[in-house]
């Protein structure tokens, strides 16, 4: 959608094809860092519209389950580098839906429902999209083409794009629930990543409930963790005592750290997920696929209009796969082996490192440049 709605506002034609009838109202990413704000106000009016669904996280925390906050990072310290010193909690459905109604405004936009993309195919000057459609299977045709479609990607899968990488050994498990979290730990902020050796969990506040995120135990079935009883044991550990959580979803999957070889092949390209896939500590996944996405139509806009040639669109991939390695895939990574850390010196050596350079200004600012993605975004823009 923020692809789409990117080249439109170029004036230039788009279709996007959408598997649903409708889209989904789900209980994926929920973390909107600074530079995507800042990107987003590309769109007159749209990054209001989503602040004003959301809410807006100045700090984030690292607590220690046990021990409490660790440190708490404040994001005011990049009041001079972004236009969005915070975090916004809101929902990726919330997005989409603006960008739907920006979207349908426009005569040279099209979006079409129950429209999957099954397979894609391409000529010299065109592209071929196959997709199943509510009276069959049929062709559309296009000159660029943009698999956005997620990490099982059919478009990637039929250009024999390989997706090479690692499935994590423990699958996660997100829980939604109204319980006011906040009234029992102290100094709970909207962002909080809780560390322990025996079950680290994510603990993030949106606008109607907060979201829990917990590891899965080994050798637990995936009926076992969804089971009601053990998702109420879950988040008793939370917070202690006797009580019944109203738990308003759940859902359970697997986690990968994947990145394709190629962002490109002729005139076809990946961009978000059906590009690289990676654990959600840090809240990477949809940013980097949004920043993906600005990057991309401002090159396609390029050579649409004849202002650059085909060859722009290579520089997408170097730029973009470099920021997916070192930055989202290395900064996910630390994370979850941060929260998971089994030796107790180790553990402490972590939290007084975090202390110390949230204690230096500059060190935290240069932290909280690469946590925020900003860092990625200012290096991509040196890649030739």
């Amino acid at each position: 959608m923020v692809a789409a709605t990117a080249l439109a506002s170029q004036g230039i034609p788009v279709t996007v094809f959408e598997a649903c009838s409708e889209l989904p109202i789900d209980l994926r990413a929920s973390t909107f860092h600074p530079p995507t704000l800042d990107l987003l106000d590309r769109f007159p009016g749209v990054t209001q519209a989503l602040i004003e669904q959301g809410l807006i996280a100045r700090t984030w925390q690292y607590r220690d389950r046990i021990a409490g906050p660790v440190v708490t990072w404040d994001l005011g310290l990049l009041s001079e580098d972004t236009n969005h010193p915070y975090r916004l909690q809101a929902e990726q459905w919330r997005l989409t839906r603006i960008l739907a109604q920006r979207l349908c405004a426009w005569p040279h936009a099209r979006l079409l429902f129950d429209h999957k993309v099954v397979g894609a195919r391409q000529t010299a000057d065109r592209v071929q999209f196959q997709v199943r459609t509510p009276e069959g299977e049929r062709p559309f045709a296009g000159v660029w083409a943009i698999g956005a479609d997620g990490a099982n990607s059919a478009v990637r899968r039929s250009l024999g794009i390989p997706f090479d990488g690692i499935t994590l050994p423990e699958m996660y498990l997100t829980l939604s629930t109204t319980f006011d979290f906040a009234r029992y730990l102290p100094d709970l902020t909207y962002v909080n990543y809780v560390a322990d050796p025996e079950e680290w969990l994510v603990l993030l506040r949106v606008a109607a409930t907060w979201r829990v995120l917990f590891p899965t135990r080994p050798g637990e079935t995936r009926d076992q963790v969804l089971d009601d009883a053990n998702v109420q044991r879950r988040l008793a550990a939370v917070v202690r005592g006797e009580r019944t959580y109203d738990v308003v979803h759940k859902t359970i999957y697997h986690v990968h750290e994947r990145v394709a070889p190629d962002y490109r092949q002729g005139r076809i390209l990946l961009a978000g997920d059906a590009a690289h896939i990676n654990n959600p500590l840090g809240g990477m996944g949809m940013n980097g696929g949004i920043h993906d996405a600005f990057n991309l139509a401002e090159k396609l806009g390029k050579v649409w209009r004849g202002d650059a040639g085909a060859e722009l669109l290579d520089r997408y991939t170097r730029q973009r796969r470099k920021v997916a390695i070192d930055f989202v895939q290395a900064n996910a990574l630390r994370n979850r082996e941060a929260l998971r850390e089994v030796d107790p010196v180790l553990r402490k050596q972590r939290h007084d490192d975090m202390r110390r350079v949230a204690g230096d200004p500059v060190q935290a600012r240069a932290f909280l440049l690469r946590s925020s993605m900003i860092a990625s975004l200012r290096e991509a823009e040196h890649v030739e």
